[in-house]
């Protein structure tokens, strides 16, 4: 036999060996993987809702990969300046964006960007969902949300605060009107703050907003809330009706969750997929995060891109149907 000759079975060992190279290579990079600070891109100003699940949910994970997690504020332009941030960031697991509603909005709302959020960001991982509040001015005589389309109809130019152009609570209310034939006057505001004084000193009449953000005035009597946005009612507000149990087929909610640049290594995702779930699942972090009237989205990248596919169908027909125009 020649020297250089070797057996049949020696040689499919080899073969074997080489075929499981990139897989042993994959799982060593899972493994190594973060070895420097990861960022996670925050479309949002510091404070609010967002912001703080990207604290929590980064605080954890610093902890379960042993690196930090540093949270980038950049709000602007409905999130669309962090969101193109992370598009074009390196696609290594070291940037990840705190994907919202606002994104699957925005591919509709938005003619012209530099990326396309559905091809350039890979999802992760949902994080949580909740639901908004529908809340009046005491000023305004109805307390159900049927009493409040009666007298919307009789009283034509109500006006209806949000936090600006595209935001959950505008589409909350664009979709209320369209479902009751309502013509509530829109009233955009930079930001959900001023929109909420403006409720409370009585220059705007109703509002959809965040429930965490309502629920202190509310409690206090200076909101009346009429119903929550959810398919489900709240447990924060357990007594409180769904517009859907009047409005058949309503559900808007505001949601959370965790993305990468496309072709993010998919060993990457794995692992941050497998230590959000388990944070998710966590008793402190999952208690943190329901008291945000919130529940948690467990599920795997999968689960999150079918919820992301599923509202950006959803709010596009809307932005369509109420003829929405970026500010």
């Amino acid at each position: 036999m020649p020297a250089l000759a070797i057996s049949r079975r020696h040689f499919l060992s080899l073969i074997a060996g080489a075929g499981a190279l990139p897989a042993f290579s994959r799982i060593a990079r899972g493994q190594s993987y973060p070895s420097r600070p990861v960022r996670i891109i925050v479309g949002f100003p510091p404070g609010g809702a967002a912001d703080i699940t990207a604290r929590l949910i980064g605080q954890w994970l610093s902890g379960r990969l042993g690196q930090p997690i540093v949270i980038e504020n950049r709000p602007g332009a409905g999130t669309n300046i962090g969101t193109e941030a992370v598009a074009k960031a390196p696609a290594d697991g070291y940037t990840l964006l705190l994907v919202s509603v606002a994104n699957t909005v925005n591919a509709t709302l938005y003619e012209w960007l530099n990326f396309d959020f559905i091809r350039d960001i890979a999802p992760v991982a949902g994080l949580i969902r909740g639901p908004l509040v529908m809340v009046l001015n005491p000023s305004v005589p109805t307390n159900t949300v049927p009493e409040f389309i009666a007298y919307a109809k009789a009283n034509p130019g109500i006006n209806i605060a949000s936090a600006g152009n595209g935001t959950p609570g505008h589409m909350a209310s664009e979709l209320f009107q369209l479902s009751t034939g309502l013509d509530l006057a829109d009233v955009p505001y930079r930001g959900g703050a001023r929109a909420l004084l403006d409720l409370l000193s009585g220059h705007v009449q109703v509002m959809f907003d965040n429930l965490p953000t309502s629920l202190e005035y509310i409690r206090a009597g200076k909101l009346r809330p009429l119903a929550v946005t959810t398919a489900a009612r709240s447990d924060a507000l357990p007594d409180l009706p769904t517009v859907s149990e009047f409005v058949p087929g309503y559900e808007v909610s505001s949601w959370f969750g965790i993305g990468v640049p496309r072709n993010a290594p998919p060993e990457v995702v794995d692992k941050l997929n497998t230590e959000i779930n388990a944070g998710l699942a966590d008793p402190k972090l999952k208690a943190q995060l329901m008291d945000l009237g919130t529940t948690t989205l467990l599920g795997s990248p999968a689960d999150f891109r079918k919820l992301i596919v599923e509202e950006t169908q959803k709010w596009g027909e809307v932005v369509r149907a109420a003829k929405i125009k970026p500010e």
